[in-house]
Parts: C-alpha cells; structure tokens; sequence
C-alpha cells in the first residue's frame, strides 16, 4: 500500500490495522475508552506546534489528530452505529445550518447574523439530539440533564472551570466586579492555611481546588485566560531553568550538585536576562 493525499487511503489503512488475522495487534486491542486519551494528547500537541510557529510540526501533528477521528470513526462502523462519511456529513451539516446568513437563502442571507441566532440554532440541535435519542430507544434525560453539562468533562481543569463559571453567568449566577472575587480569594486562601494546619489531606486538596477556582474567577473579570496565563508561566520558568542549567553546565558543575544558594544566584540572573538566547 502506498501513501496518498486522498482521504480514502487513509481509512483503508485504518481498516487494514483493525481487520482481525492480519492487521495491528496493538490497534486491534484498542476501544473508545483507550484511545480518548490520545485524541486528547494530539490536539494539545497541534495547539504546541502552533505555540512553536513550527509549520512543519503543525503539519504531522494535524495528520496525527485527523487519525484519531479515523479511528474512531472506523470503530464505530464495526459496531454498526456510524462511518467516516457521516462524521463529514455531521459536521457540514452543522456548519451551513449555524450559519443561515452565509449558506441560507437570499432572504437569510440579507438578515445577516442575528443576535441571539447562534444560541437559538444550539438549542434546536439540543432538542433535536434528544429526539434521535427517543428514536433509538434511549433515555432522553441521560443527555444534557442540567444547565451546565454542555461544559466537556475533559477539558482541562482551568479551562472547564472557566467555561462553567461564564455559563452560570449567563443566568445571573455572578459577582458584580472583582473586588467581592478578591475577598472570596483571600476568604478561600484562610480556609486553606486551616486546613494545612490541621494536616489534614482530604481538607488540604479540597480548600486548594477552591481556591485555584476563585483565582479563575478572578482571571475572567480581568479578562486573562487562566490556561495561557499559566501557560505562560510555565514556559518563563523554563527558560530561566534551562538558563540556571546552561550557566552551572559552563562552570562545570551538574544540576543534582549545585548549591541552592548558587542556583538561586543564576535564577535572579536570569530575571534580569530576560532577553536571552536559550
């Protein structure tokens, strides 16, 4: 088999690894559950080679998730439930349907977007999905339940407890301005020093959640993305690392050797150095 810019060799491929007798072992073993967690990895690593500016990356990174959704899709074809094919339509579905002012007729097309559209056009995709549910003999209620479950469980932490907090502001379920978030914060932070002094774990992990959630809340007044910002912050730290490493490495001394006081040293030089060339 050789490789080819046509989608098409790409899920024969995918079939030839899941054909019992002759394909992949390792994909053959394989299910939703196992793979999720590769889907998830492959879109943090498209959204790394985008942070990168690295085109090339970005290139083999978008193949790697276009793969995931192959592969999902191929095992949801062996179950009888969907194909690739209907992904595509689900999805081009979708996009015409959200976008009336664009796809719709002339008469659509010269409202433009309406306020509020977006939103209306969810709910009906909302309902709509309850009622296939109905169709297919499933519990309508297990879907969508509350107000918030559209928010992904799998999305990173700081992410999702952004998306929950904006959600619940929709209705009114918000602070005024950022000062009452500030006290909450200073509130959460006491709570924790308690329970650190009572040594006790459970309380320990508890209050720190509360108190990473009421610093989100904070970022979305001022307008920061708590997940770039931490981003960020990782990244910065890093560098000045990897600056501590490179200068103890020209002095001949290894990481696991330094002094702390010497590595503390490095790291204030690496402050002011913020122009540096890694």
């Amino acid at each position: 088999m050789q490789p080819s810019k046509d989608l098409a060799r790409l899920i024969e491929i995918m079939a030839a690894l899941r054909t019992p007798g002759t394909g992949c072992p390792w994909d053959l073993e394989q299910d939703f559950a196992s793979i999720a967690p590769y889907t998830i990895e492959e879109a943090y690593e498209v959204s790394d080679a985008i942070a990168r500016g690295d085109l090339t990356d970005l290139r083999d990174e978008l193949g790697d998730q276009l793969l995931q959704v192959v592969f999902h899709s191929r095992m949801a074809e062996e179950k009888g439930e969907f194909a690739f094919g209907d992904v595509v339509n689900a999805i081009t579905t979708k996009m015409i349907r959200r976008h009336p002012h664009v796809f719709g007729d002339a008469e659509a097309r010269a409202a433009g977007s309406a306020k509020g559209q977006w939103n209306r056009i969810k709910a009906e995709e909302k309902a709509a999905r309850r009622a296939e549910r109905v169709a297919r003999g499933l519990d309508p209620e297990d879907y969508g339940k509350g107000f918030l479950d559209g928010v992904p469980v799998a999305l990173p932490a700081l992410t999702r407890a952004l998306k929950l907090q904006q959600k619940a502001a929709e209705v009114g379920f918000d602070w005024s301005e950022a000062g009452p978030v500030l006290d909450k914060i200073e509130e959460e932070l006491k709570e924790l020093r308690e329970a650190v002094d009572l040594g006790a774990r459970d309380a320990v992990a508890d209050e720190f959640g509360d108190v990473l959630f009421s610093l989100v809340n904070l970022a979305r007044f001022l307008d920061v993305d708590p997940e770039a910002s931490l981003a960020g912050t990782n990244e910065k730290f890093r560098t000045r690392f990897h600056y501590v490493e490179r200068e103890l490495g020209r002095s001949g001394t290894a990481l696991k050797d330094a002094p702390l006081d010497d590595m503390e040293a490095l790291w204030q030089e690496a402050k002011k150095r913020r122009g540096f060339i890694e």
